[in-house]
């Protein structure tokens, strides 16, 4: 004899409940596991400044904590810098084209030609030096220009173009200022 079907019921099934979506949980860990990358970089780069003896070693990110990285923060000396002033560098003027034009004069073209006067590691390798100059000898008056200095040693200028009276006017440049952005 074969079996009774099973009685059915009065009403459907309940319809299934919504899918909870994992997405925010999927982001909030990856935004945790980058945070913990970031410091323990930054607890492997300090401890490597500290001691350059000692091989660097990363600490797991189980062991991070807040007072973990404030404590290395703390012990990292901050590293100090000249004050760079018009005073530190002298300048002279490198002539790149002359054209003469008799009792015309000459339009002559200049490039500033810069020394820092100490030792370039003391100067802060973050900071941005505007250092502003004036040249005389153009038959329209001084010319002022500014050369940007970054990274100690990456001198940025635009020549520039002056006219002398003639061809036995001499060319000065002096600095005025020198102003620093960043650092």
């Amino acid at each position: 004899m074969a079996d009774p079907a099973p009685p059915v019921p009065d009403s459907p099934p309940p319809p299934p409940g919504p899918k909870k979506s994992r997405t925010n949980l999927v982001i909030i860990g990856s935004a945790a596991a980058v945070i913990v990358a970031i410091i323990g970089t930054g607890l492997v780069v300090v401890q490597s400044r500290d001691d350059g003896n000692k091989p660097a070693t990363a600490a797991s990110p189980s062991a991070l904590s807040e007072d973990a990285v404030t404590d290395a923060a703390e012990d990292s000396p901050t590293p100090t810098y000249d004050d760079v002033t018009a005073d530190s560098f002298t300048i002279e003027l490198k002539t790149t084209a002359r054209q003469c034009f008799g009792s015309a004069g000459c339009n002559v073209t200049v490039e500033p030609d810069l020394a820092y006067l100490g030792d370039s590691a003391n100067v802060d390798p973050d900071a941005v030096y505007d250092i502003t100059y004036e040249i005389h000898g153009d038959e329209s008056g001084p010319v002022i220009e500014t050369a940007e200095l970054s990274d100690r040693t990456s001198l940025n200028y635009t020549p520039s173009l002056i006219s002398t009276a003639s061809s036995n006017t001499k060319v000065s440049v002096k600095i005025t200022d020198v102003t620093v952005e960043g650092g």
